[in-house]
C-alpha cells in the first residue's frame, strides 16, 4: 500500500470512527423509547412499504437472517406489525406495521427529526451547509444516482459560471496534465459570456451540477459550441451527447447556418459525441498546453444541410 493510498484509507476509518460517535449520541437522545437504531431503522423501511417480504427487508438492510427474525418477533410480540402469507408466493411471509405500529414509528421519526435539528442548530448556517454538502457528496460517490430520471439539462442559475471555471480547472489538469493557462482560458471564454446574445446549459445528476456546454455566437451565419464537460462520475448516462443536441437544435433556431467548435484529438470521448451529432473535422494544426505536445482541431456542422 503506498503512502497516499495509507493516508485515504486511514482519513476513511477516522471519518468512521467519529461519525459513529455522532450516531451515538444522538441515539442516546433516545433512550427514553425502547427501540435501538436498527429496529428504528426496520420499522422506517416496513413504514414506507404497504407491505414488503421478509427477504426483501433483510436484503435491503443487509441482515442476518436470524437477527432479522429475532426484531420481527418482538416487534410482533409488541403488536406493532402484522404477519401474513403472500398473496403471490404462499411460501414467502410479508409484514406491515399495524395502527399501533405506526404510532411508535412516528414516534421514533419525530424524536430522530429534533434530534438532528439539534445538532443543525448548534452550528452557524456556513457550517450547516458544508455539512449537508459534504453527506451529499458521500452519498453521491458511494451511491450515484444512475438512472435516466435523474438527469437533468437546464438553464443556467447563479453559480454555474465560476462552477464551470474550476471544473475545467480540476477535471483536465488531472486527466490531462493541463495547467493553469488552461483554466485561465476557460476564464476568458466565461468572461465572455453574453446572455444577450449567448447560452449555456448545465447538466444536473441528482440535483447536482454534472456537466456544461457553451453556445456563443460568432457572427451574423455562425455560432460556436463551447466548453463542453461531464463529471467522470456522471460518465456513460449519455449527457455528453444531450448537451450537444441541446446546443445545436438551439443554433438552428437561432437562425445559424453553421455552428463550429474547437477542440483537441485527445478528448476522444468528446470527439464521438461530435461525430455522432453530425460535425466533421475541418482542419488540424499542432498545438501545446503546459508542455504537452497535442493536436488543436476545428469541427464544423451545416445546419442547412442536417435541417
Amino acid at each position: 500500500m503506498n503512502s497516499l493510498t495509507e493516508a485515504r484509507v486511514s482519513e476513511v476509518r477516522a471519518f468512521n470512527r467519529f461519525y459513529t460517535k455522532v450516531i451515538g449520541v444522538l441515539q442516546a437522545g433516545m433512550h427514553h423509547l425502547p427501540y435501538s437504531l436498527t429496529e428504528g431503522r426496520v420499522l422506517f423501511e416496513v413504514a414506507h412499504a404497504d407491505s414488503i417480504g421478509t427477504g426483501e427487508l433483510r436484503a435491503l438492510l443487509d441482515l442476518d437472517a436470524g437477527y432479522l427474525s429475532r426484531i420481527l418477533a418482538r416487534f410482533d410480540g409488541d403488536g406493532l406489525i402484522v404477519r401474513e402469507r403472500s398473496a403471490a408466493d404462499a411460501r414467502k411471509h410479508v409484514v406491515r406495521l399495524s395502527p399501533a405500529g405506526r404510532k411508535a414509528f412516528e414516534t421514533l421519526d419525530q424524536a430522530s427529526n429534533e434530534d438532528i435539528e439539534r445538532l443543525l442548530a448548534g452550528l452557524p448556517e456556513d457550517a450547516r451547509e458544508r455539512l449537508v454538502t459534504g453527506m451529499r457528496a458521500i452519498r453521491d460517490v458511494l451511491d450515484p444516482p444512475a438512472g435516466p430520471e435523474s438527469c437533468l439539462i437546464r438553464p443556467l442559475r447563479d453559480g454555474d459560471l465560476s462552477w464551470v471555471v474550476h471544473r475545467h480547472g480540476v477535471l483536465y489538469a488531472r486527466e490531462y496534465g493541463w495547467g493553469r493557462d488552461f483554466e485561465l482560458l476557460v476564464a476568458r471564454i466565461v468572461a465572455a459570456f453574453d446572455p444577450s446574445r449567448d447560452t449555456a446549459w448545465i447538466a444536473e445528476v441528482g440535483g447536482r451540477p454534472a456537466g456544461s456546454v457553451f453556445y456563443m455566437r460568432k457572427d451574423d451565419t455562425t455560432g460556436q459550441l463551447r466548453l463542453l464537460l461531464v463529471e467522470p462520475s456522471a460518465r456513460g448516462l449519455g449527457l455528453g451527447r444531450r448537451l450537444v443536441d441541446e446546443c445545436v437544435r438551439h443554433a438552428r433556431a437561432d437562425g445559424c447556418e453553421r455552428l463550429v467548435l474547437w477542440t483537441r484529438d485527445c478528448l476522444t470521448s468528446a470527439r464521438r459525441v461530435y461525430e455522432a451529432a453530425g460535425f466533421r473535422l475541418d482542419s488540424q494544426e499542432k498545438g501545446m498546453e503546459n508542455g504537452i505536445e497535442l493536436n488543436e482541431e476545428m469541427w464544423s456542422l451545416d445546419l442547412a444541410a442536417t435541417s
